[in-house]
C-alpha cells in the first residue's frame, strides 16, 4: 500500500496529539512524556505551547466528548478521537481559528497510513462539532471525572458536592506561592492576593523563573492546600523536625524557614537533589538524607511529618492526565504502604511532639480513615486542633483531621484536595 502524501503539519498541535495518546492510550503520566525524545526536541516555546492544549484537552475531554458525540455514528479508535478532542478544545475552549485548526489536524491524519482513512471524517465532525460549540463553551456541561474515581468520590461526598469539585477542576489552578518572610510583602509586590492562610496567590501562565523575586529566593509555588498542614502548627525555632518522603521540598522549607533543624528524607537521590537545588535558592539548609522511610533511623524529633505516597487524586485541578493515566488499581497498595510509614513515623516522634500527617488525596480511606485506624491502633497518640482562625469549621472531620476540597475558596481560585491531621504524643 502506498504511503499517504504528506502534508506540512503544525509541530505543536502534533506534539500535543502525541502527548495526549501518551497519557490516554499509553496510561502515561505527563510528566514523564516530556522527558522523551519528541518533546524535547522541540524549541522550548514549542513545548510549552503543545503542554498548554495537551493539558487543555485533557481537562475538557469529556465536554469534548459531549460535543462530539452527535456526529460518529461509532467511537473511532481513540488516536482518532483525541485528534478530534484536540480540535474541538483549541477552538471552542482556546479560542483558536477553526479554519487553521482543522487544516492542521486533518493534514495530521493524513500523516500515516493507520489513520489516513479517516481524514475525511475528522474534517466533517470537527466542523460540525465546532459549529455546535463555538461560542457557548461556557455553557456546555462541566466535565465529569472518570468513572473509576467519579464513583468513589460520589460515595464519599455525594453528587451535590462532587460536581462542585467537577467544576474547581474545569477551572484549573492559580499560581500559588510560599514567602520565606514578609507574605503581604510580595503579595503586593508581585500584584497577588494574600489568601488566609498565609499563601500568596497569583493567576496561573507566565514564567515562574522571571517573577520578582525568584533569584532572590524570596518564596517557592506550593499549592495553598499543600502549604497548610505546617501553617497550621506552631513551630517554634530550634525545634528538631523530620520530613519523611520530603521531595520537593515545599515542608522542609516551611519548616526551615520558621528556624527548625530539619532532616529531609526521601528514597530517591534525583527528588532529594531537587530539594537541595530549592533550598539553596531560598538561603536554607536542612540535613539530607536517602533513605526508603521504612529504613530511616533517627531522632526522636519535636516534628514529624510524614506527607505519604498516594493516589494524588487531589491534584487533578493542575494534573486533569491523572484520571486517565490510571485506573485506581493502585491504591489499595498504597492505603496499605501508608499505614506502614504511619506506625513507622510514630516511632521517631518525641514525647510531647507531632506526628503530622497528610495525603493530596481526595479519598477518605488515604486520610481520615488511616487517622482514625492509626489512632485505635497508636493509644500514645491524640488528634489536635491546628492553629489559625483562617480554618474553616466545615473541614474538620470526626476523627480530628482536616478535609480541604478543590471547590473549598472557590471564590478565591480553590485549593489542591487535601488531607492532613495533627497527632501530638502523649509524654508518658
Amino acid at each position: 500500500m502506498a504511503k499517504p502524501k504528506s502534508s506540512p503539519v503544525n509541530p505543536i498541535r502534533k506534539e500535543a496529539w502525541r502527548l495526549l495518546d501518551g497519557v490516554i492510550i499509553g496510561q502515561t503520566v505527563l510528566p514523564d512524556l516530556l522527558t522523551m525524545h519528541q518533546h524535547q526536541s522541540l524549541e522550548p516555546a514549542q513545548r510549552a505551547e503543545a503542554l498548554r492544549l495537551a493539558t487543555a484537552t485533557l481537562r475538557f475531554a469529556d465536554r469534548a466528548d459531549w460535543a462530539l458525540k452527535p456526529f460518529l455514528t461509532r467511537l473511532p479508535h481513540d488516536t482518532i478521537r483525541n485528534l478530534l478532542r484536540l480540535g474541538v478544545v483549541e477552538v471552542c475552549g482556546e479560542g483558536a481559528p477553526a479554519h487553521a485548526v482543522v487544516h492542521d489536524l486533518v493534514a495530521l491524519a493524513g500523516r500515516s497510513n493507520r489513520t489516513a482513512g479517516h481524514k475525511g471524517m475528522v474534517n466533517a465532525v470537527l466542523r460540525r462539532a465546532i459549529e455546535k460549540l463555538e461560542g457557548n463553551w461556557d455553557k456546555a456541561p462541566i466535565p465529569k471525572t472518570e468513572k473509576w474515581l467519579r464513583k468513589p468520590l460520589a460515595a464519599a461526598y455525594g453528587n451535590s458536592v462532587l460536581q462542585g469539585i467537577e467544576r474547581a477542576h474545569s477551572q484549573g489552578p492559580a499560581l500559588d506561592l510560599t514567602a520565606k518572610s514578609e507574605p503581604a510583602l510580595w503579595a503586593e509586590k508581585l500584584g497577588g492576593t494574600l489568601l488566609p492562610s498565609g499563601t500568596v496567590r497569583l493567576p496561573s501562565g507566565g514564567r515562574v523563573t522571571g517573577l520578582p523575586g525568584f533569584d532572590d529566593g524570596a518564596w517557592w509555588v506550593q499549592d495553598a492546600a499543600s502549604a497548610m498542614p505546617l501553617a497550621s502548627l506552631d513551630i517554634s525555632k530550634g525545634v528538631t523536625a523530620l520530613d519523611l518522603c520530603a521531595a520537593p521540598g515545599g515542608k522542609t522549607m516551611q519548616m526551615a524557614a520558621a528556624g527548625a533543624s530539619v532532616t529531609a528524607v526521601d528514597v530517591s537521590d534525583v527528588r532529594l537533589g531537587r530539594v537541595s537545588e530549592n533550598l539553596d535558592r531560598i538561603g536554607l539548609t536542612a540535613e539530607i538524607v536517602t533513605s526508603d522511610a521504612l529504613q530511616f533511623k533517627g531522632g526522636p524529633f519535636d516534628v514529624v511529618v510524614l506527607d505519604a505516597p498516594c493516589s494524588a487524586t487531589g491534584t487533578i485541578r493542575r494534573h486533569p492526565d491523572l484520571p486517565f493515566a490510571r485506573d485506581g488499581a493502585e491504591i489499595g497498595f498504597l492505603i496499605e504502604q501508608q499505614a506502614r510509614f504511619l506506625d513507622h513515623a510514630a516511632k521517631l516522634v518525641a514525647p510531647g511532639g507531632t506526628l503530622v500527617f497528610c495525603t493530596c488525596s481526595l479519598l477518605p480511606d488515604e486520610g481520615e480513615v488511616q487517622v482514625e485506624e492509626f489512632l485505635a491502633r497508636n493509644k500514645a497518640f491524640n488528634a489536635q486542633d491546628p492553629v489559625g482562625d483562617w480554618i474553616d469549621p466545615e473541614w474538620k472531620t470526626q476523627e480530628g483531621g482536616v478535609r480541604l476540597r478543590p471547590d473549598y475558596w472557590g471564590d478565591q481560585g480553590g485549593m489542591d484536595g487535601f488531607y492532613f491531621a495533627h497527632l501530638r504524643r502523649t509524654l508518658a
